[in-house]
């Protein structure tokens, strides 16, 4: 018996599918030409501070939601292996984007599931609610911090391909170390502002919703926010507290969304840049003038406070 002819409607639909795939795509780019003038996104390199050469560079949204996912870590107590895990998780399962599809319900930064008891949608789509999620789970794993990251990191996702969290775990080492603080000077964006407002009120919100209020940003007007900076056992190399270059990192990650021009801190500084290589360390950190001239010990005396200038 021969079989009965094919709907021509039945044939069309890979083309239609692939039409309207190529269709999303150009309204993205064209969306970013809009919101850009024309440029690309900004973009964000962290490199290692041992020397070896390292380095990792991603875009402004990433680097927001790896600054948050560091962040919710360290005030939970978190040691620096369990930031690392936590962001070769995120950098695997959602590419560091806070993304509202996945396999099966699954959602945002880690692909959590609200079935599966993760919390609702609103939740999981909230960075900071998603990786405190992650980290008390990944508390629960027994000896996390000795285990191989893939094998840590699936007893809390139960993922499909736990493997696949090995090749990321170089690139989220080099972040951990940048966002906890320990490697000093090593995260910079080209900091070009988005189209929110921003400003000093926006930043000591976003500080205090971050890192709690025990942060206590000034409030004294201006375009200045100021950061106190207490002094902690843990220092970076050139003994400033730890913390002043968590917030310092934090700041400059945050520089698109919140137009920050300057972040400062002990002896050096980070200017936004336009991306178009416009030199005189814009877009990187650099010494200050004082930096220089006093060396360790005077950026040792200047690390008692982060400052960042915002353009409005």
């Amino acid at each position: 018996m021969p079989e009965p002819p094919t709907p021509r409607w039945r044939g069309r639909l890979p083309r239609l599918g692939t039409a309207f795939a190529v269709l999303l795509a150009v309204a993205g780019y064209v969306a970013v030409q809009y919101v850009y003038g024309g440029k690309p996104e900004p973009r964000c390199t962290v490199v290692s501070g041992n020397g070896d050469g390292a380095s990792y560079t991603f875009t402004a949204e990433q680097a927001r939601n790896a600054s948050t996912v560091a962040v919710v870590g360290t005030s939970r107590g978190m040691p620096e292996r369990a930031v690392t895990i936590a962001l070769a998780t995120a950098l695997q399962e959602s590419g560091l984007h806070n993304i509202r599809h996945g396999d099966r319900d699954s959602l945002g930064l880690f692909q959590q599931r609200p079935s599966q008891g993760w919390g609702d949608e609103r939740q999981i789509m909230d960075p900071a609610y998603a990786s405190a999620r992650f980290y008390a789970h990944l508390a629960d794993v027994p000896g996390y911090s000795r285990l191989p990251l893939t094998v840590a990191a699936q007893r809390v996702q139960h993922s499909g391909y736990p493997q696949a969290y090995a090749k990321h775990e170089p690139d989220a080492a080099l972040l951990a170390a940048a966002l906890t603080g320990r490697a000093p000077a090593t995260l910079s964006c080209e900091g070009r502002p988005g189209t929110d407002p921003g400003g000093p009120a926006q930043v000591r919100a976003a500080l205090v919703r971050d890192f709690g209020r025990a942060v206590r940003p000034d409030d004294t007007g201006g375009r200045t926010v100021s950061v106190p900076v207490s002094s902690t056992p843990t220092t970076t190399d050139g003994g400033a507290p730890a913390r002043g270059w968590e917030l310092a990192h934090w700041a400059v990650a945050q520089s698109s969304a919140l137009r920050i021009e300057r972040v400062s801190y002990a002896g050096r500084e980070w200017r936004a840049g336009d991306g178009e290589g416009s030199g005189d360390g814009a877009g990187r950190w650099r010494r200050t003038p004082k930096g220089r001239e006093e060396g360790a010990a005077g950026a040792e005396r200047d690390a008692a406070e982060v400052r960042i200038v915002t353009g409005q």
